[in-house]
């Protein structure tokens, strides 16, 4: 059975900083790519960042490049999001997911597995 368990999330100050970790099992996660997507209350999926299946490279949107950093363990099978600067629009429920099709996908039907979510909040 396929697994991807989000932590991390909570509430925390403008300025304030997170780490996000998603453990994987079910399936041979050190030869996949992976991705974290966020989805904001009302609004629809938004890609945040991927990184290719042994960390080698990484893509980072462009509304949170230089404040998040994503990284992974795959001797842990463990991806992670750190979320530094944080700014009250990046709110947001945040999954990790395996992407299938482009690396900057916002389509739900681009990943085949997630996670739960975890809940973000940033909020004074």
């Amino acid at each position: 059975e396929v697994q991807l368990v989000e932590s991390g999330g909570g509430l925390v100050q403008p300025g304030g900083s997170l780490r996000l970790s998603c453990a994987a099992s079910g399936f041979t996660f050190d030869g996949s790519a992976m991705s974290w997507v966020r989805q904001a209350p009302g609004k629809g999926l938004e890609w945040v960042s991927f990184i290719t299946f042994n960390g080698g490279s990484t893509r980072t949107a462009p509304s949170v490049r230089g404040r998040f950093t994503i990284s992974r363990d795959n001797a842990k099978n463990t991806l992670y999001l750190q979320m530094d600067r944080l700014k009250p629009e990046d709110t947001a429920v945040y999954f990790c997911a395996r992407p299938t099709g482009a690396f900057d996908s916002d389509r739900a039907a681009d990943y085949d597995y997630w996670g739960q979510g975890t809940q973000v909040t940033v909020s004074s």
